[in-house]
């Protein structure tokens, strides 16, 4: 485990770093949004170019005016709104590309250019296919079931409270369904870093890691051990760019009636782009969490077991020093003949050189002269 930083801050600093993935990202949603409201804007001209209620929207703004129009969309010659359902494909396919690319830059600390989250989003693109599926699984049971109750929690209420006792308590229900719904969002960020991650772990078979399973245990027990940092991180950053769109929202609805539109949408786009800059910075948070517990690189071989042995002493053979000549008094190294061993007493070979005998008496054969007579 690396050193511990904090996340709030890290994250910040992962998101400005790597801008140019937010601003690719942008600038895609932007282009989505402008090829698809052509089509809005043929099918509304279509309804009010020759009705008089169209004198409500060009003399003064009128909701209720564009939401009528808006329901009329399908009685239209244009074809309704059967088009407008394609963006979503499209848009999924945007973001299966630049969200697994923006993972990678940020763990990597690779450049965001717009081939590298591309490349990368390729790569994930299945993996993350699959996160999506099992993310709607799972909330599309746990969310229904709560919805579910907030029904019959809402029913109950009206029986027995009215007024703003009434509106405190449905809210709070409401207000239980959108925490649960942030809980599993943040949960499920957490499988998608950890898929990037494990991604860029190399297996025994020479192929990254593509098992999404493998990261959903580590993700439970990443949110579950710090939950009480990351959850009000997640928590708040939502609600600033929940703000930021409500107030340039609100602002541009006041600025409709003016003959010029371009201020209008210039605030409308601020408040878009700073909400996905609060995503952007989610995902910063999650990254430097899950960077600093990563998932630990599993072992590529097989597992064996251990027997441990009586350590063995080497055997040296034994040095035995070589007799030398009698003759040679000063000790000089035997050359020409060969170095016999000394006979120990377990040897079965006697000394072959044979002892000198101790005599009793003077040798006869040898002549022994009297100190005290004279020579011849």
């Amino acid at each position: 485990m690396t050193e511990r930083r904090n996340i709030f801050l890290h994250g910040l600093s992962m998101t400005l770093r790597r801008s140019p993935a937010l601003i690719w990202t942008y600038v895609f949603n932007l282009g989505l949004a402008l090829i698809f409201s052509i089509r809005f804007h043929a099918q509304f001209a279509a309804i009010l170019d020759h009705s008089l209620a169209a004198q409500r929207l060009s003399n003064g703004f009128d909701l209720s005016a564009v939401a009528e129009a808006f329901m009329r969309l399908d009685d239209g010659p244009s074809g309704g709104r059967a088009g407008s359902y394609g963006s979503v494909p499209l848009f999924l396919i945007v973001y299966f590309l630049l969200v697994p690319g923006t993972l990678f830059c940020y763990q990597t600390s690779s450049p965001a250019r717009i081939s590298t989250l591309l490349h990368q989003g390729l790569l994930y693109f299945w993996r993350f296919l699959r996160i999506t599926i099992l993310t709607l699984i799972v909330s599309g049971i746990i969310l229904g079931l709560l919805s579910f109750l907030q029904t019959k929690w809402a029913e109950h209420v009206d029986d027995h409270a009215v007024g703003l006792h009434s509106f405190l308590a449905r809210m709070t229900g409401v207000a239980i369904i959108l925490v649960v719904a942030c809980f599993l969002r943040l949960y499920f960020d957490l499988v998608e870093v950890y898929t990037v991650q494990i991604g860029l772990q190399i297996r025994g078979n020479g192929e990254s890691d593509r098992r999404v399973r493998r990261t959903l245990g580590p993700a439970w027990r990443l949110l579950r051990a710090n939950f009480a940092e990351a959850f009000p991180i997640f928590i708040f950053l939502a609600i600033l760019g929940a703000a930021a769109v409500l107030l340039t929202a609100r602002v541009s609805v006041h600025m409709l009636a003016q003959p010029r539109v371009w201020p209008m949408f210039l605030l409308s786009q601020i408040g878009l782009f700073l909400m996905l800059f609060t995503r952007f910075w989610q995902r910063g948070v999650e990254t430097s969490m899950a960077l600093q517990y990563p998932i630990d690189p599993p072992s590529q071989l097989p597992i064996r077991p251990v027997v441990s042995y009586p350590p063995v002493a080497p055997v040296v053979p034994p040095v035995q020093p070589l007799h030398r000549l009698a003759d040679d008094p000063i000790g000089t190294p035997i050359s020409g003949s060969v170095a016999q061993p000394l006979a120990s007493a377990d040897d079965p070979i006697p000394n072959p050189e044979p002892a000198s005998p101790s005599l009793e008496e003077p040798d006869l054969g040898i002549s022994h002269r009297d100190p005290n007579k004279p020579p011849l």
